[in-house]
């Protein structure tokens, strides 16, 4: 395995990096590693999920300003005594 050493590395980047790390259960190696996966192997299954929402967002991208009518709701039948 090849060692990477990153220099002057941002310290916000730093604490957004361990904060994702901590809540993804992960060190800070491991979650780097995650990251570079899921954006140089798409097809891993570990990036099934957002490979899928980033799809679902590019399809609907072109669309501004749609909303989903409410739909019209009946009063709450009374329940049925036997």
């Amino acid at each position: 395995m090849t060692n990477i050493t990153l220099n002057q590395l941002e310290p916000q980047l730093l604490q957004r990096l361990q904060q994702r790390a901590s809540q993804n259960r992960r060190t800070v190696e491991a979650e780097i590693t995650a990251i570079l996966t899921s954006v140089l192997i798409p097809d891993s299954s570990q990036t099934a999920i957002p490979g899928l929402a980033i799809a679902i967002q590019r399809h609907f991208a072109d669309i501004e300003d749609f909303e989903i009518p409410e739909i019209p709701r009946e009063p709450i039948r009374t329940p049925p005594t036997f």
